[in-house]
């Protein structure tokens, strides 16, 4: 599934720190995030990539759902990535930020430097991408994670990897933001132990005062590499976003596995789903939502499935008569402007479309509407409403930012 042959081109989010101190006595800490771009020989076929770790997510969920072993998945063709400091004195490794997983290793392209503060528990691990043609085999050790200057968390567990397989967009492992439960089955020796992820171990050393993370970003403007956005661990930036508004994790599984909501979706005044569990995972290239209601969607904008790229293509023409997408979340409406439901054109020619094509960012998840997970609110929702992951409080929040109704496509 992750063969080179899909990634002859790798769109590359990656997360950068500043050299300056942060304030880490039980107060947010906020590092930025920078975009950088890497063009390889050719392009890549972005929306298979996609699909395939929205599959294995479901998959992931289902299986955790019934005590068996989940499937997680990395998503390589797209990223976010940040650089962690390892050991004493550290190592840097840079790792995909993932909020669909929350298992953390390294080794698919660095190999680990053991240092003073390494401690190998001996407890092998083994996590299996997709279909299991990647997937990285080792042992657990546990030694100190250094993110910035100030910011260090002791005895951080993890793995390294022995043996991998598959491509990681260049990485050297992931950094999992995901709810806990999903490290379940990640120790081959005791398959029910979950492991404390990174979030946990900043509020439980006192670093932070709530497991709580947030991310906000910019639109994609340009190519060059910039700085489009935040990440913040422990609560929020204030002058990043409107009032937030709190949702519960749904109790419908498979998507209660995950940042899971409950919302209904409206093009314009035409309800295409009716309130549904889905996820949000800002490390989803696109937004899923149900067959049935892609159906619908596909009918009321006129649009027709792109041979090249796989995405709905508008003309200019209908994207004048675009309506708005709205998504009904706890009481609130979040609506897409036309501007955000498509693909950012200055990105066109990397996923193999036309320079001046119009391309939808809404797509199909592959079955119909009743599933349990029946949307996945990927990167572009991420990208016009502010996200708070709250652990403590098992609930998830949203608000307005300056660029929800931007227009920069």
């Amino acid at each position: 599934m992750f063969s080179a042959a899909f990634l002859l081109t790798i769109i590359l989010l990656a997360l950068s720190t500043t050299g300056s101190p942060i304030e880490v006595s039980n107060s947010p800490i906020t590092l930025p995030i920078a975009r950088r771009l890497s063009a390889l020989n050719g392009t890549i076929n972005l929306l298979e990539q996609d699909r395939a770790r929205v599959a294995a997510l479901r998959l992931k969920g289902q299986n955790l759902k019934h005590g068996s072993r989940g499937v997680p998945i990395a998503n390589v063709a797209t990223g976010y990535y940040i650089a962690v400091g390892i050991g004493t004195p550290p190592t840097t490794y840079d790792l995909i930020v993932d909020t669909g997983t929350s298992d953390t290793w390294i080794g698919a392209k660095k190999a680990y430097t053991r240092t003073s503060t390494s401690i190998n528990t001996e407890e092998p691990m083994k996590v299996i991408y997709g279909s299991g043609s990647a997937y990285f085999d080792g042992f657990e050790y546990i030694d100190n994670f250094t993110f910035s200057s100030g910011l260090t968390i002791s005895q951080q567990s993890f793995g390294v990897a022995l043996d991998t397989s598959g491509t990681f967009g260049g990485a050297d492992g992931i950094l999992g933001l995901g709810p806990v439960d999903l490290t379940a089955g990640t120790l081959t020796d005791e398959p029910t132990t979950t492991i404390p992820t990174v979030t946990d171990n900043l509020h439980s050393q006192g670093i932070i005062h709530r497991e709580v993370v947030s991310i906000s970003f910019e639109p994609i403007t340009e190519v060059m590499e910039v700085v489009n956005g935040e990440l913040t661990f422990g609560g929020t930036v204030r002058n990043k976003h409107g009032p937030i508004t709190y949702n519960p994790i749904t109790t419908t599984s498979p998507a209660s596995m995950y940042w899971g909501i409950d919302q209904s979706i409206s093009y314009g005044n035409t309800t295409i789903l009716s309130s549904t569990a889905g996820i949000v995972d800002v490390d989803t290239t696109y937004i899923y939502i149900a067959s049935d209601a892609y159906d619908q969607y596909q009918s009321l904008t006129g649009s027709t499935t792109d041979a090249t790229t796989g995405l709905l293509l508008i003309s200019s023409a209908q994207y004048a008569a675009l309506e708005n997408l709205s998504f009904g979340i706890g009481g609130e409406t979040y609506t897409l402007t036309p501007n955000g439901q498509i693909w950012p054109r200055i990105l066109n020619t990397y996923i193999g479309g036309s320079s001046n094509a119009i391309y939808l960012v809404i797509t199909d998840i592959g079955t119909p509407s009743g599933q349990g997970f029946d949307f996945v609110n990927g990167y572009p929702f991420a990208e016009r409403f502010y996200c708070v992951f709250d652990t403590s409080r098992s609930r998830i929040g949203f608000a307005q930012t300056p660029y929800t109704d931007a227009t920069t496509n």
